[in-house]
């Protein structure tokens, strides 16, 4: 390498110029960092990581992600916030921040799968132990409360099947625990359904609200990120203390594209809610369909719970087909979709399905339904259009072989 080419480098790496301050436009910043850099050696050793009074390393944050993270506590109600690289990741930081060898966490039968893989797995390889509990009985949840429980996870509704749980009764029988107090038994709820739109979920008394952005707060089906919300500034720092030594971190774009979701968020979810309960509604007239599971829908598991608690429902339903119907008719049924596309995950402009087997999934409650059931993510597609692909889907299910 010459020696101009050394001072080129040098020259654009510690480049004089600096752009005027008093720059302001509607998107925030994005700020990109592993590295940030200090005044004096005096701001080095004066800057505090654990409080958001200055930037000390990209992991522990910059101005996009501070942004981001204030803007989801206010969305969810709360006032801290701890971003993840995934909703799958939010789960796992609250079990590592809060449990020891020789806890207990009790998960709800129907939750999110990977929250009772990583339970039977990780979890367990550390002497913490996992139990299973009917989310729609706090009389189950009292019973299985015990001196060992330091996490109950709440999910509202359930994972697939969409049962809407009475969390003020469920977040009760853990406080009235009598050794609540004592040995610190804290209530996390998965809210990624209701995203902080459509209930709030510290009124109705849980410690730690969780979610996946990849879902409404993105809505581009783009991102992977996940959030960690609590009103209690000691739970927020086992969080955020936890987030550092594990190294968790998201990037700045992003955190960016997560911004930008936010500001449609909630005209996507109010327009995703509608769409869905027409199709719901539809597809309960359909004789081929057996149960349409959705928590705005008379009948529904959990409907009378929901209606108290929530002003709006997201853009799942699942439907149970008549038990005539074989798996294989059900499977047929789904490659016969052309605009609900068959892929995991929801919440994007794409409608998509896809098909479960609930009795493998399921260790405590049971599983009422003889028939097939397919989970629907409803898209941004006009109504019309969607409901002539489950029309004419049903069709093809309704003749094919069994």
């Amino acid at each position: 390498m010459s020696d101009s080419s050394k001072h080129l480098s040098t020259d654009l790496i510690h480049h004089p110029y600096k752009p005027p301050a008093g720059f302001e436009a509607i998107p925030p910043a994005v700020h990109k960092a592993s590295t940030v850099i200090f005044p004096s050696v005096a701001a080095l050793r004066a800057r505090d990581w654990k409080h958001k009074t200055g930037y000390t390393y990209g992991l522990h944050g910059t101005p996009t992600t501070f942004t981001l993270e204030e803007r989801i506590a206010s969305l969810e109600g709360g006032k801290f916030c701890t971003l993840v690289p995934s909703g799958l990741a939010a789960v796992v930081l609250v079990g590592m921040a809060l449990l020891r060898a020789g806890d207990e966490v009790l998960i709800p039968d129907n939750a999110y799968g990977p929250n009772k893989a990583f339970a039977q797995g990780e979890l367990a390889a550390w002497g913490i132990t996992h139990r299973m509990y009917n989310p729609m009985d706090p009389a189950d949840l009292a019973a299985r409360l015990g001196p060992k429980t330091r996490l109950v996870w709440l999910e509202a509704p359930g994972s697939i099947t969409l049962e809407f749980p009475d969390l003020p009764k469920l977040v009760a029988a853990v406080k009235s625990h009598p050794q609540a107090h004592a040995q610190g038994i804290v209530t996390a709820l998965d809210n990624t359904w209701g995203a902080g739109v459509a209930f709030n979920a510290f009124d109705l008394g849980v410690d730690i609200s969780v979610q996946a952005l990849t879902k409404y707060p993105s809505g581009g089906a783009d991102v992977l990120m996940g959030s960690v919300v609590t009103n209690n500034e000691s739970l927020h720092h086992l969080m955020h203390f936890c987030h550092m030594r594990v190294g968790f971190g998201v990037a700045g774009n992003d955190a960016e594209l997560v911004l930008r979701g936010l500001n449609s968020m909630a005209l996507r979810y109010a327009a995703q809610d509608a769409a869905t309960r027409a199709l719901a509604s539809w597809l309960q007239r359909q004789p081929q369909v057996a149960a349409v599971l959705h928590p705005a829908l008379a009948g529904s598991p959990g409907h009378e719970a929901w209606k108290r608690d929530c002003s709006a429902a997201a853009c799942l339903m699942s439907i149970v087909f008549q038990p005539e119907f074989s798996q294989q008719q059900v499977d047929h049924f789904c490659d016969s979709l052309k605009l609900f596309k068959l892929g995991y995950s929801w919440a994007g402009p794409m409608s998509l399905c896809a098909p479960y087997d609930i009795p493998a999934l399921r260790s405590t409650t049971t599983w009422p339904y003889a028939g097939g059931l397919v989970r629907f993510s409803v898209g941004l597609e006009a109504v019309p259009d969607l409901q002539a692909d489950l029309a004419q889907a049903l069709a093809a299910m309704q003749y094919s072989k069994g």
